[in-house]
């Protein structure tokens, strides 16, 4: 490390200052990473509880912490901290070996083999949840967070659990409901009532009921996600436990509905909001059959635009934080040792380097080769990357891709002139008011 690196000064504040800037952050990231940017720059330093945090700007801050070159930075110390009492031993809350031995294991569940076969089982079962949205009337306001994230839910125990929730599905998306509230409770000490209490009541039960399947999931032939974990096999023939599959389940299932119903949401929204790109996305929408493959997907070059623009401005994960092991260089700084590093997708989403007009809703942005080739590489991380990149980001977008198809083939939506969604950046992206939509029944025979 050379002598000739600053060390960044914390930035000076009282207590209820930080009290203030600490729930700005969680309210809302993008002013509060924008505000403290142009203040103090790519680098700023703060104390908060005796805590180090160190935040970094830009770009080039996300390409260092994401590749991590030497183990300088840690996920699970990070993430540890913030839902590990709720979400413990996740793939995300894994490091190094451990983490690549978790994920070469899982990966059997997201090959392309696996996912043509999720896609076929996937695809009847949302054309029967969408066409039932308006009740079968001509036009109904539908309420479509809540709708997107009950889809998910079911799709997502269809794939990945191999099986129907029926009567089981409210009791547990509502205990998912309550574990990712509960990740970044205001009080972060259990008290019987209080959120990080029932987040904590509510994992136990998810565990409780995982863990009465696996006997019949080891002993089958299932090729669900969890049948898989329950039988998948190193080179030794060394298998997960009990309690490591349950872990990777119950992160899977709230990573897999809770980021999709984002970003389905929030592309249904800036659809209402920009009807010309909804009606350029019908125009070359067409009704699925089972026969569906990856060309099929892969023809779908708009809606993946569309899909990445509203990533771009409403990233699920506004914020991606690690802990420092070791200390190390950014920008001229010596970042510390044993720091909380934070570094902002959000912030970065709406720089105008990067960005020209980063206010406005253009899927255009990704429709161009040279434009996207001349982009720094990590000016959009909305799957995070390196060795932490989304294990399911292609399961994801194959799944959006399938619901937005059918959204298109089945409806025209919209919303009253002048609306803007209110929107809950922490912990998870997503519309404060449900989002209400204004469904109307096509014809499209």
């Amino acid at each position: 490390m050379s002598k000739a690196l600053k060390k960044p000064m914390p930035i000076k504040t009282g207590f209820l200052k930080t009290l203030r800037m600490l729930r700005q952050s969680y309210r809302n990231p993008l002013v509060h990473g924008q505000a403290l940017q142009a203040e103090h720059g790519n680098v700023v330093m703060q104390m908060a509880g005796g805590i180090k945090m160190v935040h970094l700007f830009g770009a080039d801050a996300h390409q260092l912490c994401l590749l991590n070159p030497n183990q300088i930075l840690s996920n699970k110390k990070a993430w540890d901290r913030i839902i590990g009492r709720v979400f413990p031993n996740g793939l995300m809350l894994r490091d190094g070996d451990d983490h690549r031995y978790h994920r070469r294991l899982m990966q059997a569940g997201f090959k392309s083999s696996a996912l043509q076969t999720y896609a076929q089982t996937m695809l009847p079962q949302t054309q029967a949840a969408i066409a039932g949205w308006t009740q079968g009337q001509t036009a109904s306001w539908v309420p479509v967070y809540p709708k997107f994230k009950q889809l998910t839910l079911d799709l997502a125990a269809t794939i990945f659990l191999g099986m129907d929730l029926g009567f089981d599905a409210t009791r547990i998306n509502r205990a998912f409901e309550t574990t990712v509230a509960a990740s970044m409770p205001r009080v972060p000490v259990p008290i019987p009532g209080n959120l990080l209490w029932r987040g904590i009541r509510a994992r136990e039960a998810m565990v409780k009921f995982f863990l009465s399947q696996i006997p019949s999931k080891r002993q089958g032939d299932g090729q669900d996600l969890f049948s898989l974990l329950c039988r998948a096999e190193d080179e030794s023939g060394d298998r997960y436990t009990d309690q490591e599959i349950v872990d990777h389940m119950i992160f899977l299932m709230m990573a897999a509905h809770d980021t999709t119903t984002s970003t389905l949401t929030s592309m249904t929204y800036l659809l209402a909001k920009h009807p010309v790109w909804q009606e350029r996305l019908r125009a070359q929408s067409k009704p699925l059959d089972g026969d569906i493959n990856r060309e099929h997907l892969n023809q779908m070059t708009d809606v993946a635009a569309v899909m990445k623009e509203s990533l771009r401005l409403y990233p699920p994960l506004s914020t991606l934080p690690k802990y420092s092991l070791k200390t190390f260089e950014f920008e001229g700084f010596e970042i510390p040792k044993d720091a909380m590093v934070i570094t902002y997708p959000i912030h970065t989403h709406y720089a105008s380097e990067h960005w020209p007009d980063p206010e406005h809703f253009q899927p255009e942005r990704f429709l161009t080769d040279a434009i996207s080739k001349n982009r720094h590489p990590y000016s959009f991380v909305p799957f995070s990357g390196g060795a932490h990149m989304c294990i399911g980001l292609h399961f994801a977008e194959m799944q959006i891709k399938l619901v937005i198809n059918e959204l298109l083939n089945q409806y025209r939506w919209s919303i009253p002139e002048g609306y803007e969604m209110p929107v809950q950046q922490s912990p998870i992206s997503k519309p404060k008011d449900d989002l209400p939509i204004l469904y109307h029944r096509l014809d499209r025979a």
